[in-house]
């Protein structure tokens, strides 16, 4: 399936609190687009075997066959999400901020909007994203004029990448945030498809930027030095290093781990915030 010029394949849209990454604890509006180039975890057969399924397994801690197999030390807790999605028009959107109440916090920048998915940089969704955002430039109370002229109105935007889409110009210079999770061989995921390096170098070009990296042992970490950080020269000032978790009962033991090792390496250690106040991995 594929948007349309004037609409946007979405999986699920909410709005919460950023609970990953440097932005936690910032109030924001998840937009999650349909379809990934990469399915952590689990095989194409899975994820196609899953499609067919009618049962939502959302937030049920699926698992992957490559996880059971051993081969991913986790399974991708989006995936009965964002492997399905509806074409929804652009005004769909600003509706549900309005109705919500939201609208004004998102046009200011007090609520930030996160791109998310699946993955938010397949070609299809960088379109769409662009062309929403000169849709919401030209509504009759947003002139373009009056959207450069006037501080209170600009949007915050994050997107959240796996650092294997290239960026083109046009959304590269619309966001405010880019929050890039390379993947790491624990995700079952063969390295031609997950490390795309002139990807990784256009991100470290965007001036606010973060490379987010899920960890579960110490081995990680010495992976993640030696196929990104070393590699592109990554500054460790924008290295964020999150457990694998999806279980609150795993919360305090997982967390711990990471700051540990965040003082061992110094990178910034953080954790995943919504597992431990609403023990869901999605929707919240």
């Amino acid at each position: 399936m594929v948007p349309k010029n004037n609409e946007l394949l979405i999986s699920e849209d909410f709005y919460s609190i950023q609970c990953e990454g440097i932005s936690t604890g910032v109030p924001s509006w998840f937009v999650r687009l349909s379809q990934c180039n990469l399915n952590c975890g689990a095989s194409n057969k899975f994820v196609n075997e899953l499609k067919k399924d009618k049962n939502d397994y959302s937030n049920q801690n699926l698992v992957g066959d490559l996880e059971k197999e051993g081969t991913a030390s986790w399974t991708c807790d989006s995936i009965p999400v964002w492997i399905r999605g509806t074409n929804r028009p652009f005004d769909y959107l600003i509706d549900r901020w309005v109705a919500e109440g939201e609208f004004q916090n998102i046009m200011s920048g007090l609520t930030h909007i996160i791109w998310t998915g699946g993955e938010p940089c397949l070609p299809m969704h960088q379109k769409s994203i662009i062309n929403f955002n000169h849709y919401i430039h030209y509504l009759e109370n947003i002139s373009i004029e009056s959207y450069a002229s006037m501080s209170k109105y600009k949007m915050y935007q994050e997107i959240e990448t796996n650092g294997t889409c290239y960026i083109k110009d046009k959304l590269f210079l619309m966001l405010d945030q880019i929050n890039c999770s390379p993947k790491l061989s624990n995700s079952g995921m063969p390295e031609n498809k997950r490390i795309i390096p002139a990807v990784i170098k256009r991100i470290t070009e965007h001036f606010n930027h973060q490379f987010k990296f899920v960890i579960s042992t110490e081995e990680d970490i010495k992976e993640m030095f030696s196929t990104f950080i070393e590699p592109f020269q990554i500054d460790l000032k924008n290295v964020v290093c999150m457990p694998g978790l999806s279980k609150q009962e795993d919360f305090h033991e997982r967390t711990r781990f990471v700051l540990e090792m965040a003082k061992k390496y110094h990178f910034r250690g953080m954790t995943r915030l919504h597992i431990s106040a609403w023990d869901q991995v999605t929707g919240v």
